[in-house]
Protein backbone atom coordinates (compact mmCIF):
# COMPACT_ATOMS: atom_id res chain seq x y z
CA UNK A 1 0.00 0.00 0.00
CA UNK A 2 2.89 2.79 0.65
CA UNK A 3 4.62 1.96 -2.55
CA UNK A 4 0.93 2.44 -4.41
CA UNK A 5 0.53 5.77 -2.24
CA UNK A 6 4.16 6.97 -3.49
CA UNK A 7 3.19 6.07 -7.13
CA UNK A 8 -0.49 7.53 -7.11
CA UNK A 9 1.33 10.98 -5.83
CA UNK A 10 4.77 10.94 -7.50
CA UNK A 11 6.32 9.75 -11.38
CA UNK A 12 3.41 7.24 -11.57
CA UNK A 13 0.56 9.27 -11.16
CA UNK A 14 -2.21 8.28 -13.83
CA UNK A 15 -5.57 9.96 -12.70
CA UNK A 16 -6.78 13.09 -13.54
CA UNK A 17 -8.27 15.91 -11.48
CA UNK A 18 -10.66 18.00 -13.06
CA UNK A 19 -12.54 20.87 -12.02
CA UNK A 20 -16.00 22.39 -12.38
CA UNK A 21 -14.97 26.21 -13.32
CA UNK A 22 -14.97 29.15 -15.82
CA UNK A 23 -12.23 29.74 -18.05
CA UNK A 24 -11.06 32.67 -16.24
CA UNK A 25 -10.84 31.42 -12.83
CA UNK A 26 -9.25 28.37 -12.28
CA UNK A 27 -10.35 26.35 -9.40
CA UNK A 28 -7.40 25.44 -6.58
CA UNK A 29 -8.98 22.09 -5.90
CA UNK A 30 -9.52 19.54 -7.59
CA UNK A 31 -13.81 18.29 -7.28
CA UNK A 32 -13.48 14.52 -8.83
CA UNK A 33 -11.12 12.13 -10.22
CA UNK A 34 -12.91 11.07 -13.76
CA UNK A 35 -11.40 7.86 -15.84
CA UNK A 36 -11.69 7.84 -19.63
CA UNK A 37 -14.22 5.75 -18.95
CA UNK A 38 -16.78 8.18 -18.12
CA UNK A 39 -15.20 11.18 -19.27
CA UNK A 40 -13.57 12.91 -22.88
CA UNK A 41 -17.37 12.36 -25.06
CA UNK A 42 -17.67 16.16 -25.34
CA UNK A 43 -15.86 18.80 -26.20
CA UNK A 44 -17.03 20.65 -22.97
CA UNK A 45 -15.02 17.37 -21.20
CA UNK A 46 -12.01 18.35 -22.81
CA UNK A 47 -11.92 22.15 -22.31
CA UNK A 48 -12.57 21.14 -18.44
CA UNK A 49 -9.64 18.50 -18.86
CA UNK A 50 -7.55 21.84 -20.08
CA UNK A 51 -8.75 23.78 -17.73
CA UNK A 52 -7.06 20.92 -15.22
CA UNK A 53 -3.79 21.01 -16.68
CA UNK A 54 -3.49 24.80 -15.28
CA UNK A 55 -4.85 23.55 -11.97
CA UNK A 56 -1.75 22.01 -11.34
CA UNK A 57 0.23 25.11 -12.16
CA UNK A 58 -1.59 27.17 -10.02
CA UNK A 59 -1.34 24.77 -7.23
CA UNK A 60 2.29 24.74 -7.38
CA UNK A 61 3.35 28.15 -8.38
CA UNK A 62 2.44 30.22 -5.35
CA UNK A 63 5.09 28.39 -3.27
CA UNK A 64 7.94 28.10 -6.32
CA UNK A 65 9.87 31.22 -4.57
CA UNK A 66 10.88 28.44 -2.08
CA UNK A 67 12.92 26.74 -4.80
CA UNK A 68 13.78 29.73 -7.08
CA UNK A 69 14.04 32.63 -5.30
CA UNK A 70 15.04 31.59 -1.65
CA UNK A 71 18.58 29.91 -2.60
CA UNK A 72 20.03 33.15 -4.53
CA UNK A 73 20.61 36.33 -3.49
CA UNK A 74 16.97 38.05 -3.35
CA UNK A 75 15.52 36.53 -0.27
CA UNK A 76 16.07 34.76 2.69
CA UNK A 77 13.83 32.59 4.93
CA UNK A 78 12.59 34.34 8.62
CA UNK A 79 12.99 32.70 11.71
CA UNK A 80 9.38 33.37 12.25
CA UNK A 81 7.97 30.22 10.23
CA UNK A 82 9.20 26.97 9.81
CA UNK A 83 8.69 25.41 6.05
CA UNK A 84 9.91 21.94 6.01
CA UNK A 85 12.81 21.99 3.68
CA UNK A 86 13.38 25.17 2.85
CA UNK A 87 16.53 26.48 5.33
CA UNK A 88 18.33 23.70 3.35
CA UNK A 89 17.44 25.15 0.41
CA UNK A 90 18.34 28.48 1.49
CA UNK A 91 22.25 27.71 2.67
CA UNK A 92 22.79 25.64 -0.16
CA UNK A 93 22.77 22.14 1.80
CA UNK A 94 19.84 20.41 -0.19
CA UNK A 95 19.80 16.52 0.17
CA UNK A 96 17.69 14.06 -1.43
CA UNK A 97 15.06 13.70 1.10
CA UNK A 98 13.94 17.43 0.70
CA UNK A 99 10.00 17.96 0.86
CA UNK A 100 9.72 20.96 -1.26
CA UNK A 101 11.68 19.06 -4.31
CA UNK A 102 9.62 16.08 -3.36
CA UNK A 103 6.49 18.10 -3.95
CA UNK A 104 7.74 20.25 -6.74
CA UNK A 105 8.09 16.77 -8.48
CA UNK A 106 4.95 15.23 -7.77
CA UNK A 107 2.63 18.90 -8.25
CA UNK A 108 4.89 19.32 -11.89
CA UNK A 109 4.14 15.75 -13.34
CA UNK A 110 0.61 15.49 -12.53
CA UNK A 111 0.16 18.92 -14.40
CA UNK A 112 1.96 16.60 -17.52
CA UNK A 113 0.00 13.34 -16.76
CA UNK A 114 -3.63 16.13 -17.18
CA UNK A 115 -1.77 17.47 -20.39
CA UNK A 116 -1.12 13.99 -22.09
CA UNK A 117 -4.45 13.04 -21.25
CA UNK A 118 -5.90 15.72 -22.80
CA UNK A 119 -3.95 14.67 -25.84
CA UNK A 120 -4.75 11.37 -25.68
CA UNK A 121 -8.00 11.65 -25.95
CA UNK A 122 -8.58 14.57 -27.86
CA UNK A 123 -9.63 12.49 -30.81
CA UNK A 124 -12.86 11.26 -29.05
CA UNK A 125 -15.21 14.45 -29.16
CA UNK A 126 -16.84 15.19 -32.57
CA UNK A 127 -18.95 18.21 -31.44
CA UNK A 128 -15.88 20.49 -31.21
CA UNK A 129 -16.90 24.42 -32.57
CA UNK A 130 -14.45 26.10 -35.45
CA UNK A 131 -10.74 26.14 -33.91
CA UNK A 132 -11.51 24.21 -30.95
CA UNK A 133 -9.73 21.34 -30.80
CA UNK A 134 -6.55 22.87 -32.19
CA UNK A 135 -6.78 25.67 -29.02
CA UNK A 136 -7.13 22.36 -26.59
CA UNK A 137 -4.63 21.37 -28.60
CA UNK A 138 -2.36 24.05 -27.91
CA UNK A 139 -3.17 24.45 -24.60
CA UNK A 140 -2.09 20.67 -23.82
CA UNK A 141 1.14 20.92 -25.37
CA UNK A 142 1.95 24.86 -23.99
CA UNK A 143 1.12 23.44 -20.32
CA UNK A 144 3.27 20.24 -21.16
CA UNK A 145 6.22 21.87 -22.73
CA UNK A 146 6.22 24.66 -19.70
CA UNK A 147 6.41 21.79 -16.99
CA UNK A 148 9.28 20.21 -18.39
CA UNK A 149 10.59 23.31 -18.66
CA UNK A 150 10.67 23.86 -15.43
CA UNK A 151 11.43 20.20 -14.24
CA UNK A 152 14.76 20.59 -16.72
CA UNK A 153 15.86 23.47 -15.21
CA UNK A 154 15.45 21.98 -11.24
CA UNK A 155 16.34 18.70 -12.10
CA UNK A 156 18.27 18.32 -15.04
CA UNK A 157 17.60 14.92 -17.34
CA UNK A 158 14.45 14.10 -15.70
CA UNK A 159 11.64 10.44 -17.17
CA UNK A 160 10.02 11.77 -20.17
CA UNK A 161 6.35 11.03 -20.65
CA UNK A 162 4.26 11.54 -23.22
CA UNK A 163 1.70 8.07 -23.54
CA UNK A 164 -0.41 6.20 -21.04
CA UNK A 165 2.15 4.13 -19.53
CA UNK A 166 1.67 0.76 -16.90
CA UNK A 167 2.76 1.38 -13.47
CA UNK A 168 5.67 -1.55 -14.39
CA UNK A 169 6.68 0.62 -17.30
CA UNK A 170 6.45 3.90 -14.98
CA UNK A 171 8.90 2.26 -12.36
CA UNK A 172 11.51 0.98 -15.17
CA UNK A 173 11.86 4.27 -16.51
CA UNK A 174 15.06 5.81 -16.89
CA UNK A 175 15.89 9.73 -16.99
CA UNK A 176 16.25 11.60 -20.24
CA UNK A 177 19.07 13.17 -21.29
CA UNK A 178 18.82 17.23 -20.89
CA UNK A 179 18.66 17.78 -24.85
CA UNK A 180 16.18 14.80 -25.22
CA UNK A 181 13.54 16.82 -22.92
CA UNK A 182 14.28 20.20 -24.30
CA UNK A 183 14.05 18.61 -27.91
CA UNK A 184 10.40 17.44 -26.92
CA UNK A 185 9.54 20.81 -24.97
CA UNK A 186 10.80 22.85 -28.44
CA UNK A 187 8.35 20.39 -30.56
CA UNK A 188 5.55 20.86 -28.45
CA UNK A 189 6.08 24.78 -28.20
CA UNK A 190 6.26 24.97 -32.36
CA UNK A 191 2.95 22.57 -32.72
CA UNK A 192 1.71 25.41 -30.02
CA UNK A 193 2.24 28.72 -31.72
CA UNK A 194 0.91 26.93 -34.48
CA UNK A 195 -3.17 26.01 -33.34
CA UNK A 196 -3.01 28.74 -30.39
CA UNK A 197 -4.97 32.27 -31.12
CA UNK A 198 -3.71 35.01 -30.59
CA UNK A 199 -4.10 36.66 -27.04
CA UNK A 200 -6.76 38.39 -27.80
CA UNK A 201 -9.12 35.54 -28.80
CA UNK A 202 -8.41 33.85 -25.50
CA UNK A 203 -9.24 34.45 -22.23
CA UNK A 204 -6.16 35.97 -19.53
CA UNK A 205 -4.80 33.31 -17.70
CA UNK A 206 -5.12 30.46 -20.77
CA UNK A 207 -1.88 30.10 -23.46
CA UNK A 208 -1.88 32.21 -26.64
CA UNK A 209 0.13 32.10 -29.45
CA UNK A 210 2.51 35.18 -27.95
CA UNK A 211 3.00 32.87 -24.52
CA UNK A 212 3.95 30.24 -26.82
CA UNK A 213 6.26 32.08 -28.42
CA UNK A 214 7.91 33.92 -25.91
CA UNK A 215 8.37 30.93 -23.85
CA UNK A 216 9.66 29.34 -26.95
CA UNK A 217 12.48 32.17 -27.52
CA UNK A 218 13.23 31.53 -23.40
CA UNK A 219 14.18 28.16 -23.90
CA UNK A 220 16.15 28.88 -26.95
CA UNK A 221 18.14 31.56 -24.46
CA UNK A 222 18.66 29.12 -22.15
CA UNK A 223 19.79 26.39 -24.98
CA UNK A 224 22.05 29.59 -26.26
CA UNK A 225 20.94 28.62 -29.35
CA UNK A 226 20.91 32.80 -29.92
CA UNK A 227 19.77 32.61 -34.04
CA UNK A 228 16.34 31.13 -32.89
CA UNK A 229 16.18 32.78 -29.82
CA UNK A 230 16.24 36.67 -31.65
CA UNK A 231 14.02 35.43 -34.30
CA UNK A 232 11.62 34.05 -31.94
CA UNK A 233 11.72 36.86 -29.44
CA UNK A 234 11.55 39.35 -32.01
CA UNK A 235 8.13 38.27 -33.44
CA UNK A 236 7.06 39.56 -30.21
CA UNK A 237 8.86 43.05 -30.26
CA UNK A 238 7.89 43.88 -33.74
CA UNK A 239 3.97 42.65 -33.63
CA UNK A 240 3.46 45.24 -31.29
CA UNK A 241 0.54 43.04 -29.57
CA UNK A 242 2.79 43.16 -26.17
CA UNK A 243 4.01 46.16 -24.53
CA UNK A 244 5.65 47.78 -21.31
CA UNK A 245 2.86 49.54 -19.16
CA UNK A 246 3.98 53.05 -18.05
CA UNK A 247 3.63 52.21 -14.68
CA UNK A 248 5.15 49.30 -13.28
CA UNK A 249 3.75 49.52 -10.03
CA UNK A 250 0.29 48.73 -11.68
CA UNK A 251 1.34 45.60 -12.29
CA UNK A 252 0.39 44.22 -8.97
CA UNK A 253 -2.56 46.18 -8.54
CA UNK A 254 -5.61 44.14 -9.06
CA UNK A 255 -7.78 46.96 -10.71
CA UNK A 256 -4.93 46.61 -13.89
CA UNK A 257 -3.49 43.18 -13.12
CA UNK A 258 -4.85 41.89 -16.93
CA UNK A 259 -2.78 44.09 -18.95
CA UNK A 260 -0.62 44.55 -22.26
CA UNK A 261 2.50 43.40 -20.82
CA UNK A 262 0.83 40.13 -19.85
CA UNK A 263 1.90 36.98 -22.05
CA UNK A 264 1.09 34.03 -19.28
CA UNK A 265 0.05 34.38 -15.82
CA UNK A 266 -1.93 32.16 -13.25
CA UNK A 267 -4.59 33.41 -12.17
CA UNK A 268 -5.86 33.44 -8.72
CA UNK A 269 -9.54 34.80 -6.75
CA UNK A 270 -9.47 36.16 -3.44
CA UNK A 271 -10.77 33.67 -0.64
CA UNK A 272 -11.93 30.26 -2.35
CA UNK A 273 -9.64 30.01 -5.63
CA UNK A 274 -6.70 32.11 -3.98
CA UNK A 275 -2.90 32.27 -3.73
CA UNK A 276 -0.83 31.87 -0.13
CA UNK A 277 2.43 33.92 -1.71
CA UNK A 278 0.95 37.37 -0.93
CA UNK A 279 0.25 35.80 2.72
CA UNK A 280 3.82 34.43 2.57
CA UNK A 281 5.71 37.76 2.16
CA UNK A 282 3.49 39.69 4.41
CA UNK A 283 4.69 40.51 8.00
CA UNK A 284 3.79 38.66 10.96
CA UNK A 285 2.02 41.52 12.41
CA UNK A 286 -0.03 42.13 9.13
CA UNK A 287 -0.22 45.32 6.85
CA UNK A 288 -2.08 48.49 7.27
CA UNK A 289 -4.98 48.23 4.55
CA UNK A 290 -3.61 45.17 3.76
CA UNK A 291 -4.13 42.34 5.92
CA UNK A 292 -4.65 41.97 9.84
CA UNK A 293 -1.75 39.08 9.88
CA UNK A 294 1.02 37.22 7.64
CA UNK A 295 3.15 34.53 7.68
CA UNK A 296 6.25 35.84 6.90
CA UNK A 297 8.07 33.21 5.65
CA UNK A 298 11.26 34.97 3.75
CA UNK A 299 12.57 38.37 4.25
CA UNK A 300 14.18 40.56 1.17
CA UNK A 301 17.85 40.64 1.21
CA UNK A 302 20.29 43.45 1.50
CA UNK A 303 21.92 41.79 -1.53
CA UNK A 304 19.12 42.72 -3.57
CA UNK A 305 17.61 46.11 -1.86
CA UNK A 306 21.01 47.96 -1.86
CA UNK A 307 21.28 47.69 -5.82
CA UNK A 308 17.73 49.54 -6.15
CA UNK A 309 19.07 53.49 -7.19
CA UNK A 310 17.16 56.55 -6.10
CA UNK A 311 14.57 57.26 -8.84
CA UNK A 312 14.10 53.66 -9.05
CA UNK A 313 10.03 53.55 -9.34
CA UNK A 314 10.29 49.54 -9.10
CA UNK A 315 12.09 49.48 -5.39
CA UNK A 316 8.98 50.69 -3.60
CA UNK A 317 6.37 48.20 -5.70
CA UNK A 318 8.77 45.25 -4.86
CA UNK A 319 10.00 46.11 -1.63
CA UNK A 320 9.10 47.99 1.31
CA UNK A 321 11.42 48.72 4.10
CA UNK A 322 9.07 50.33 6.52
CA UNK A 323 6.58 49.24 8.50
CA UNK A 324 3.70 49.86 10.63
CA UNK A 325 1.30 47.93 12.36
CA UNK A 326 -2.58 47.69 11.48
CA UNK A 327 -3.10 47.59 15.45
CA UNK A 328 -1.28 50.75 15.91
CA UNK A 329 -2.08 52.39 12.14
CA UNK A 330 -0.89 55.70 14.05
CA UNK A 331 2.43 55.13 15.22
CA UNK A 332 6.17 55.91 14.20
CA UNK A 333 6.89 53.48 11.34
CA UNK A 334 10.13 50.92 11.59
CA UNK A 335 12.57 49.81 9.81
CA UNK A 336 11.33 46.30 8.99
CA UNK A 337 11.54 45.50 4.89
CA UNK A 338 9.31 42.85 3.77
CA UNK A 339 8.52 42.17 -0.11
CA UNK A 340 5.64 44.15 -1.38
CA UNK A 341 5.18 43.29 -4.92
CA UNK A 342 2.06 40.93 -4.27
CA UNK A 343 1.03 43.17 -1.21
CA UNK A 344 -2.81 43.44 -2.27
CA UNK A 345 -5.62 43.47 0.26
CA UNK A 346 -6.63 39.68 0.79
CA UNK A 347 -8.07 36.70 3.26
CA UNK A 348 -4.84 34.80 4.90
CA UNK A 349 -3.20 32.40 2.50
CA UNK A 350 -6.28 33.44 -0.28
CA UNK A 351 -5.31 36.68 -2.07
CA UNK A 352 -6.45 37.11 -5.44
CA UNK A 353 -3.24 38.78 -7.10
CA UNK A 354 -2.56 36.82 -9.77
CA UNK A 355 1.49 35.63 -10.27
CA UNK A 356 3.07 36.23 -13.82
CA UNK A 357 4.79 33.27 -15.65
CA UNK A 358 5.91 35.46 -18.33
CA UNK A 359 5.80 39.05 -19.23
CA UNK A 360 6.90 41.57 -21.65
CA UNK A 361 9.90 43.18 -19.81
CA UNK A 362 11.29 39.18 -19.49
CA UNK A 363 10.88 39.26 -23.14
CA UNK A 364 13.02 42.81 -23.99
CA UNK A 365 15.87 41.47 -21.30
CA UNK A 366 15.85 38.46 -23.15
CA UNK A 367 16.08 39.85 -26.83
CA UNK A 368 18.96 42.35 -25.22
CA UNK A 369 20.54 39.23 -24.36
CA UNK A 370 19.92 37.41 -27.58
CA UNK A 371 21.15 40.45 -29.29
CA UNK A 372 24.33 40.88 -27.57
CA UNK A 373 25.16 36.96 -27.50
CA UNK A 374 24.19 37.55 -31.35
CA UNK A 375 27.21 40.20 -31.48
CA UNK A 376 24.61 43.57 -31.71
CA UNK A 377 25.75 45.43 -28.82
CA UNK A 378 24.02 48.61 -29.94
CA UNK A 379 20.36 47.07 -30.16
CA UNK A 380 20.70 45.05 -27.63
CA UNK A 381 21.35 48.39 -25.21
CA UNK A 382 18.48 50.25 -27.02
CA UNK A 383 16.80 47.04 -25.53
CA UNK A 384 17.75 46.75 -22.30
CA UNK A 385 17.43 50.71 -21.79
CA UNK A 386 13.73 50.68 -22.89
CA UNK A 387 13.01 48.42 -19.24
CA UNK A 388 15.46 51.02 -17.79
CA UNK A 389 13.22 54.23 -18.89
CA UNK A 390 10.34 52.43 -17.60
CA UNK A 391 12.04 52.33 -14.27
CA UNK A 392 12.90 56.00 -13.85
CA UNK A 393 10.50 57.51 -15.81
CA UNK A 394 13.55 58.89 -18.59
CA UNK A 395 16.03 58.20 -20.24
CA UNK A 396 18.77 60.26 -17.81
CA UNK A 397 19.51 56.47 -16.33
CA UNK A 398 20.15 54.29 -19.60
CA UNK A 399 22.82 52.84 -19.93
CA UNK A 400 25.37 53.16 -21.84
CA UNK A 401 27.36 49.86 -22.23
CA UNK A 402 30.46 51.14 -20.41
CA UNK A 403 29.40 50.59 -17.06
CA UNK A 404 30.77 47.27 -16.59
CA UNK A 405 33.11 45.04 -18.10
CA UNK A 406 30.64 42.39 -19.70
CA UNK A 407 27.19 43.36 -21.27
CA UNK A 408 26.04 41.00 -19.71
CA UNK A 409 25.89 41.81 -16.13
CA UNK A 410 24.22 45.04 -16.74
CA UNK A 411 21.57 42.53 -17.87
CA UNK A 412 21.63 39.91 -15.18
CA UNK A 413 21.65 43.74 -12.62
CA UNK A 414 18.61 44.84 -14.70
CA UNK A 415 16.78 41.31 -14.50
CA UNK A 416 17.57 41.33 -11.13
CA UNK A 417 15.61 44.44 -9.85
CA UNK A 418 12.97 44.25 -12.88
CA UNK A 419 11.57 40.50 -12.07
CA UNK A 420 12.90 40.40 -7.90
CA UNK A 421 10.34 38.28 -6.72
CA UNK A 422 9.03 36.35 -9.82
CA UNK A 423 10.68 33.58 -9.54
CA UNK A 424 13.50 33.85 -12.37
CA UNK A 425 17.16 35.04 -10.62
CA UNK A 426 18.25 31.55 -9.07
CA UNK A 427 17.60 30.18 -12.87
CA UNK A 428 19.52 33.60 -14.08
CA UNK A 429 22.37 32.96 -11.83
CA UNK A 430 22.38 29.32 -12.81
CA UNK A 431 22.24 29.23 -16.46
CA UNK A 432 24.75 31.98 -16.43
CA UNK A 433 27.28 30.13 -14.08
CA UNK A 434 27.18 33.54 -11.78
CA UNK A 435 26.03 31.41 -8.99
CA UNK A 436 29.13 29.60 -8.16
CA UNK A 437 30.57 33.29 -7.36
CA UNK A 438 27.57 35.50 -6.72
CA UNK A 439 25.99 32.71 -3.47
CA UNK A 440 29.55 32.54 -1.93
CA UNK A 441 28.10 35.37 0.39
CA UNK A 442 24.67 37.06 0.85
CA UNK A 443 23.54 40.35 2.79
CA UNK A 444 20.81 39.21 4.30
CA UNK A 445 19.37 41.47 7.53
CA UNK A 446 20.07 44.79 7.44
CA UNK A 447 21.52 46.99 10.45
CA UNK A 448 19.64 50.18 9.84
CA UNK A 449 20.81 51.76 13.10
CA UNK A 450 24.74 50.34 12.99
CA UNK A 451 24.16 50.53 8.74
CA UNK A 452 25.56 47.20 8.15
CA UNK A 453 24.21 44.05 6.78
CA UNK A 454 24.55 40.33 8.44
CA UNK A 455 26.43 39.30 6.15
CA UNK A 456 26.02 35.44 5.43
CA UNK A 457 28.76 33.04 3.89
CA UNK A 458 27.63 30.11 1.77
CA UNK A 459 29.78 27.30 -0.45
CA UNK A 460 27.93 26.52 -3.76
CA UNK A 461 29.16 24.11 -5.35
CA UNK A 462 28.85 22.85 -9.76
CA UNK A 463 26.58 20.33 -8.99
CA UNK A 464 24.00 22.14 -7.25
CA UNK A 465 23.15 23.71 -10.79
CA UNK A 466 20.27 21.60 -10.36
CA UNK A 467 18.60 19.55 -7.12
CA UNK A 468 18.57 16.47 -6.61
CA UNK A 469 15.83 13.82 -7.46
CA UNK A 470 13.47 13.05 -4.65
CA UNK A 471 14.64 9.78 -2.83
CA UNK A 472 11.36 8.49 -2.76
CA UNK A 473 11.21 8.39 -6.65
CA UNK A 474 14.67 6.80 -6.62
CA UNK A 475 13.18 4.35 -4.11
CA UNK A 476 10.36 3.31 -6.51
CA UNK A 477 11.91 3.05 -9.15
CA UNK A 478 14.40 0.29 -10.86
CA UNK A 479 16.02 2.28 -12.92
CA UNK A 480 16.48 6.22 -11.96
CA UNK A 481 19.96 7.45 -11.25
CA UNK A 482 20.42 10.16 -9.05
CA UNK A 483 22.12 13.36 -10.16
CA UNK A 484 25.80 13.86 -9.37
CA UNK A 485 26.54 15.30 -6.23
CA UNK A 486 23.80 13.75 -4.18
Amino acid sequence: MKITKHIKTGLMLMTLGLTSCEDKLLNLTPESVLTPTNFYKTANDINQAVLGVYNSLQTRRQTDYLLMEVPADNLYMSANTTIAGSNDVDFLTVNADNALTAAFWNTTYNGIFRANAVLLNIDTPTNYGAGLKDQYIGEAKFMRALFYFDLVRVFGGVPKVVDKISITEAAALPKSTEDEIYSLIIEDLTDAIAKLPARKSIATGRASKGAATGLLGKVYVYRQDWANAKTQLEKLVNEQDYKLVSDFASLWKLESEDNDEVLFTVKYVDGTNGQSLSTSYTPNGGLVGIADRGAETSLPSWSLMKKYETGDKRKAATVQEWWTSPAQPNAEPIYYPYVSKYAVKHSYGASGIDIPVLRYADILLLYSEALFKSGDKANALIQLNKVRERAFGNATHNYKGTEAADLMDLILNERQLELAYEHERWFDLVRTGKYLTVMTQEERLYNYAAKTPVVVNLVPKDFMKIYPIPQAQIDLSSNLKQNNGY
